[in-house]
């Protein structure tokens, strides 16, 4: 192992043997080491570098472990912390692990003890590692790359979900189909990045004007969907009046504040059970509904209709 890539632990103790006593041990075991006699200096040290664990002593002056732990954790330090603390006060181990710590070693030292408990807690830090890299790359799979909202492939996943448990509990489901209308010209007047600026003005309008429990999607080039579940078509038609008529209204701009001709949205709406029995049919009649209004003038919501 490099001195680079050494697992580096901050002890903190204000009583010297303590901390020689730890600090050899790791030094050995080829862990970086620092250490210091107080919390406030072990804050200063943490300001200036990071550390993968953070052992202290819960009796000092000044500032105690307890404190020194919470204002860790105040400061939004993720460090693991591990706890010293005397055999015969174990309810202080308890309250350090309430206050943030990940574990407790006791005095006096036993070296296995330490050495597990540090092994412990850097398996810990990285299975938790893991596990946020993974949910990290989940949510940027599920993502469109312009707009930030969800993509065509999480879109079909979310609403074939929504659809059955719509059919479980016997709830109705809307969704909308939504496209920009004349939005060729504006790439060609004003050139792709300007275009894409406005998809992601226009995606943060629908967004705005749609409920928590919506979900909206982009479904490709200048068409965005949105899913309403346990939302009747008369619902549904509200919101869709409002982001057709939010974004009607707004002024949409460039980087440099240069005024656009402003955009309108045309919205295709259906309904299931009302209307279909399937994801395919909801959103074919959606969308057949969303070019019924396309014909018709644009800048309008038309509900399907058999």
């Amino acid at each position: 192992m490099t001195a680079q890539n050494k697992v580096k632990i901050l002890i903190v103790d204000d009583e010297a043997e303590a901390r020689e006593t730890i600090g050899d041990f790791l030094a050995e075991a080829d862990f970086g080491v620092e250490t210091t006699d107080s919390g406030l200096k072990a804050l200063d040290i943490l300001k200036k570098s990071s550390f993968d664990i953070i052992i202290s002593d819960l009796f000092m002056p000044e500032m105690n472990g307890i404190a020194l732990i919470k204002e860790i954790k105040k400061q939004g330090i993720d460090t693991p912390i591990i706890a010293i603390t005397g055999i015969g006060t174990i309810e202080n181990a308890v309250e350090s692990m309430k206050a943030g710590a990940s574990d407790f070693i006791t005095k006096p030292f036993n070296i296995s003890q330490i050495s597990l408990i540090v092994e412990k807690t850097l398996e810990t830090k990285k299975l938790k590692q893991l596990a946020s890299e993974s949910e990290f790359y989940k949510k940027l799979s599920n993502s469109d790359d312009l707009t930030g909202l969800a993509n065509y492939r999480y879109f079909k996943e979310i609403l074939q979900q929504e659809i059955d448990r719509a059919e479980r509990y016997n709830r109705t489901l809307s969704l909308m189909m939504l496209d920009i209308d004349n939005f060729k010209s504006c790439n060609d007047t004003f050139g792709h990045p300007v275009g894409d600026l406005m998809l992601k003005q226009i995606a943060s309008q629908i967004k705005k004007n749609t409920r928590g429990i919506d979900i909206v999607a982009r479904y490709g080039g200048e068409e965005f969907t949105v899913i309403l579940p346990e939302t009747p078509v008369e619902e549904a038609l509200v919101v869709a009046e409002r982001i057709r008529d939010s974004i009607d209204k707004f002024v949409f701009e460039t980087e440099d504040g240069e005024k656009i001709t402003h955009f309108t949205i045309t919205i295709g709406l259906s309904s299931f059970p009302d209307k279909v029995k399937s994801l395919k049919e909801l959103i074919e009649t959606a969308d057949s509904a969303l070019y019924k209004g396309k014909n018709s003038g644009k800048n309008c919501v038309v509900l399907y209709s058999d």
